[in-house]
């Protein structure tokens, strides 16, 4: 009979060690396509590196009906093409039922029409801001499984037309990159900024990844503007800013919000940026701000002031919750639990293990959730668009710092009036 026990137990040891191991080894999948490499690698390392540590937080919170989120990545490139392959793979062959990304609009809108929005697979982009994203939802072209965590350039431009005017540049030459996002961008600026009186004496488009931009700043540089209004990449816009200034520019400058990088400011010099200003997306700190600006840089080893580094981790933490309220990975359950992820009616939630653990014990008993995430707290609305506020920012002594704010309502109030 001892023997009989003692043998019992030992094979219900053994069954509870493999069911542990079987547990541990259960992962949930999620495809990651980013611009790892190319103009907008800066983006795209720290944009990957933000979703991994919002896979961590929850995994380290108990993990998704027990099982591991995990990332499959891949690299755009900053290539349109490039990503559609990489995002038909993770689609067809390993069946993801997410895909975050892209970084760069050129890169999320082919993923978009080509892959995702066929498939009818979730996709969130942390960082894609052209308005195109909004009119293809409109036009019916999403099937509605578009989101990102970021406010779209319309609003953008708004802001940064008042923020120029307000800083004295009556007169711009404009250089900005040819694709969809550098040409709506300029598009809202435009309108905008000559209905607040300023003047643009040249618009600019250039292609990117050039050896030389000298014609395209021979072109932009007559006219004798007060400034440059640069919208470009860290690589691509510190080569086009070094030869303004080598070839007399006014060194004054304003920027896109991709050009808020130390990378940019130490290729180009500080010295030669005492004057440069820029607008992005803005926050409403919350806890998980304060969390995520402490933790992130000894994870990444990068900056949380990254411009794709706080918005990617809200969406890699929305795609979680989301996957956890949905039950399953079925991507039309995941697409409406986004929306649930960030029920104004549910329980505050902040970013890191402690708070994504008691998110976890609310989704068990069926109650609702509210994500208040690093960016702030944010709402989709049915095209997948969030609002918000934008940060007006200037260099100092080679350091981004912030200069002042438009809120919402204010960049709405300009919008209503301009019309």
């Amino acid at each position: 009979m001892t023997k009989t026990i003692l043998l019992i137990t030992t094979a219900l040891a053994l069954l509870t060690a493999a069911g542990a191991a079987q547990a541990a080894d259960c992962k949930i999948t999620v495809g990651l396509v980013m611009e790892l490499t190319g103009p907008a690698g800066e983006y795209g390392q720290a944009g990957a590196k933000s979703v991994e540590m919002a896979f961590r937080d929850i995994n380290a919170a108990g993990g998704v009906r027990g099982c591991d989120l995990a990332t499959d990545t891949r690299d755009s490139q900053s290539q349109g093409n490039i990503a559609v392959d990489a995002a038909t793979q993770l689609v067809q062959v390993k069946k993801v039922p997410v895909i975050i990304g892209g970084i760069i609009s050129s890169v999320s809108i082919p993923i978009l029409t080509s892959v995702t929005a066929p498939a009818k697979i979730v996709q969130v982009s942390p960082a894609s801001s052209s308005p195109t994203l909004t009119a293809l939802g409109r036009d019916g072209k999403t099937n509605g499984i578009f989101f990102r965590t970021i406010t779209s350039d319309a609003l953008q431009g708004v802001a940064a037309a008042k923020y120029a005017i307000d800083k004295g540049f009556k007169k711009l030459s404009v250089i900005h990159v040819n694709n969809d996002f550098g040409v709506n961008m300029v598009a809202e600026f435009s309108r905008a900024y000559k209905a607040l009186g300023g003047t643009i004496v040249s618009d600019t488009p250039y292609n990117e990844k050039q050896s030389s931009y000298a014609s395209e700043v021979t072109a932009a540089i007559s006219g004798e503007p007060d400034g440059l209004y640069l919208v470009s990449t860290p690589v691509d816009g510190a080569t086009i800013a070094r030869t303004w200034i080598s070839q007399g520019g006014v060194q004054k400058f304003l920027l896109n919000d991709g050009m808020n990088s130390p990378d940019f400011i130490e290729s180009v010099g500080a010295d030669y940026l005492k004057d440069a200003y820029g607008t992005s997306s803005g926050t409403s700190p919350t806890a998980s701000t304060e969390y995520f600006t402490k933790n992130y840089k000894e994870f990444s080893g990068i900056e949380p002031s990254n411009p794709a580094a706080d918005r990617s981790y809200d969406a890699g933490a929305i795609v979680g919750l989301a996957i956890a309220i949905a039950g399953s990975e079925d991507p039309a359950k995941i697409k409406d639990a986004i929306y649930k992820a960030v029920d104004p009616a549910g329980t505050p939630i902040y970013a890191g293990k402690d708070e994504f653990a008691k998110a976890l014990g609310l989704i068990k008993d069926g109650k609702p959730i509210r994500y208040e995430g690093v960016i702030g707290p944010v709402a989709f609305d049915k095209y997948g668009d969030i609002t918000g506020p934008f940060r007006l920012w200037k260099i100092v002594d080679g350091k981004v710092t912030t200069d002042g704010e438009m809120t919402t309502d204010d960049v709405n109030a300009l919008q209503a009036k301009l019309q």
